[in-house]
């Protein structure tokens, strides 16, 4: 599970699982936005990913069946 972030403040938010985009939003300043999708599990597993934008470095938290995970960013 991957969340692009496309900068600035008008920026674009991808989240991809298993390089397939799952969820899309528009990023306006540092209102936090949440994504949801599905694991390709069986049964498919509902996920969510909650996006901080800054100030600073985006964080975002993976929540799958009630568990929260940070998600490590890595610039690429």
């Amino acid at each position: 599970m991957t969340v692009n972030i496309d900068g600035g403040h008008r920026g674009t938010v991808e989240l991809l699982v298993d390089g397939k985009e799952t969820g899309r939003a528009e990023a306006r300043g540092s209102r936090p936005l949440i994504l949801t999708g599905e694991l390709p599990t069986d049964p498919p597993l509902p996920v969510s990913v909650r996006i901080t934008p800054g100030p600073g470095a985006p964080r975002c938290t993976a929540v799958i069946d009630g568990a929260e995970t940070e998600m490590s960013p890595r610039a690429f």
